[in-house]
């Protein structure tokens, strides 16, 4: 993918490793306080998240931000 795909990129990271934890949108929009809808718009690279909701979903997913996006692609492709 291109640079310019970074919110689908992104957005394919936390379906990644949401569903590595078995977890629904809902249950996920629970754990990180944000609303399921806005978890589909990211999964799907509609939105670009601020960092505060970043870091919110790296701690509802139980991961890093540097390892969400180092294990999962996002990272540059320069």
């Amino acid at each position: 993918m291109s640079k310019k795909d970074i919110k689908k990129r992104f957005g394919l990271a936390i379906k990644h490793r949401r569903q590595e934890l078995e977890l629904s949108q809902e249950e996920l929009a629970f754990r990180s306080g944000l609303h399921r809808t806005y978890i589909s718009d990211i999964e799907r690279g509609f939105r670009n998240p601020s960092l505060e909701n970043i870091q919110k979903l790296a701690f509802a997913l139980n991961i890093s931000m540097s390892d969400l996006f180092a294990n999962y692609g996002v990272e540059s492709d320069e």
